[in-house]
């Protein structure tokens, strides 16, 4: 006898690989080698506290020392996600400038808050814990719906932000892929019931009963139109790097866009074959990785974003010429 697996229509399809998704993205990522050039994985104590901003209590994490004189880089997570779960990243940034982790509302340690869910309250909120750590300025790294917000948060907060690098986010809602928003639209607190995500959650947030009401505020986000204007873009002052997946759920006409209004793609260093200045726009498309692989390669993304940060000039090989 065999077996026949039943033909899955686009959106169906869709739906039953989001919830597979998201508890890979609950998992620990399988560790991959890193480049050369990556710095090293090094853990900073965290030193976490409580934010009262704008109305909530938004919890934060600080790795290193905000008096270092050093730009500080806010990391900003995923959806269903915390600023713990993006430790692979933090430990490559925090031995040489200091970090600073956020829970989202509804997410972590800040657990269900009311109100709505959008990127222009997140972007709100870190502008506000910003502020309230007496941070003049930091650069900005965002994951999936912490790159909409890292977005959101250069656009709305100018002042207080310097680079920003975008994790398979996007500055608008159309910069997904149809089928993947469709998948989320019928996601569902059952189907997500027993997985490691959801027990994360109910053993970290104040609210452990809340996360239905996670899963029906993620659906809203993802299913409300936003858009950043071409112009709002053009207009954010610091340099931007944008970086997703080959199989990303962000479609490469939304990041090339993106980098194009950011500044990038400009004729000179393509005429003359080298580059004398750091650019103002970086892009990256990472090989056989998938919108949730992104985040099994810190190794690769911290080697690219580091020079980015540090505002150096792309090398050229010795002896070219």
């Amino acid at each position: 006898m065999s077996f026949h697996p039943p033909q899955l229509s686009m959106p169906r399809l869709a739906t039953a690989l989001i919830p597979a998704l998201l508890l890979a993205a609950a998992a620990p990522a399988h560790a991959q080698p890193a480049p050369a050039s990556a710095p090293t994985a090094t853990a900073v104590a965290a030193k976490p506290g409580t934010a009262e901003v704008n109305g909530i209590k938004l919890h934060y994490a600080v790795h290193g020392d905000l008096a270092s004189g050093k730009t500080p880089l806010l990391v900003l997570h995923g959806a269903f996600m915390s600023g713990e779960a993006m430790k692979p990243l933090v430990d490559r940034f925090a031995a040489a400038r200091p970090v600073i982790t956020v829970d989202a509302r509804g997410h972590g340690r800040t657990g269900e808050v009311g109100g709505t869910t959008s990127y222009e309250a997140m972007a709100d909120d870190a502008a506000a814990l910003l502020a309230d750590l007496g941070v003049a300025r930091a650069d900005v790294l965002g994951y999936s719906m912490g790159g909409s917000t890292a977005v959101a948060l250069a656009v709305r907060h100018p002042d207080r932000i310097g680079k920003q690098v975008i994790l398979s986010g996007t500055a608008s809602l159309d910069g997904w892929y149809p089928e993947v928003l469709s998948g989320i639209a019928e996601m569902t607190p059952e189907a997500l019931a027993g997985s490691p995500m959801e027990k994360a959650y109910r053993d970290m947030s104040p609210t452990p009963d809340a996360f239905p009401k996670l899963v029906a505020a993620i659906k809203h986000l993802d299913s409300t139109p936003f858009a950043f204007s071409d112009e709002q873009l053009r207009a954010i002052p610091g340099k931007t790097m944008i970086i997703l997946g080959d199989a990303d759920g962000v479609t490469f006409d939304h990041a090339i866009k993106l980098f194009k209004l950011r500044g990038g793609g400009g004729m000179k260093p393509v005429t003359q074959g080298f580059m004398t200045e750091a650019p103002r726009a970086r892009l990256a498309i990472l090989p056989a990785t998938s919108h949730i692989g992104v985040m099994a390669e810190a190794a690769t993304i911290a080697a690219m974003v580091t020079p980015f940060l540090d505002d150096a000039t792309p090398p050229l090989p010795a002896e070219f010429f």
